[in-house]
């Protein structure tokens, strides 16, 4: 893998920049050259707009698309077939009194959708081999937990 570039630009100057700590807004946009624009913004407890996506919103869907995209890779080349895939991740996180802030942990919560008779207990073990290649899962300093639910569905007759 080589580098990795995006632009980030600040949106947030209302007029007179950082002129004082409530003169400005904590938004952004985030580019990739041919790729659609993100507008981003502080976490909510922050001061933050809850409508737009935060850096650890971003993250989180880093974590959990990197461990998707791997599940479906392995799934593949084990012989399972992988008919729908959504995850729900959380983090934990803290803030020292300084305010600084670092997540603690995180959890993927993966609901698979496989056909019936698909082999569930070999379909989850696949979960256990992919933080050896998920460029992201490798890059954290964080304990990552999956707790994979598994969805049967049912031939059509």
């Amino acid at each position: 893998m080589g580098e990795f570039t995006a632009t980030v630009i600040w949106t947030g100057n209302q007029g007179t920049g950082t002129s004082g700590y409530h003169d400005y807004a904590r938004t952004w946009s985030v580019q990739s050259q041919g790729k659609p624009e993100i507008q981003c913004s502080n976490d909510p407890m922050l001061g933050g707009d809850p409508n737009l996506h935060n850096p650890e919103d971003l993250f989180l869907s880093a974590l959990a698309s990197c461990h998707m995209l791997w599940y479906l890779h392995l799934a593949s080349d084990a012989g399972i077939v992988v008919q729908a895939y959504s995850d729900t991740p959380m983090g934990q996180g803290e803030t020292s009194p300084n305010g600084a802030g670092r997540f603690l942990s995180a959890q993927l919560n993966p609901v698979i959708t496989v056909p019936q008779g698909t082999d569930v207990t070999k379909a989850a073990a696949l979960h256990e081999e992919i933080h050896t290649y998920c460029f992201i899962a490798r890059s954290v300093n964080f304990p990552v937990t999956i707790k994979p639910k598994f969805r049967l569905q049912c031939a059509d007759t």
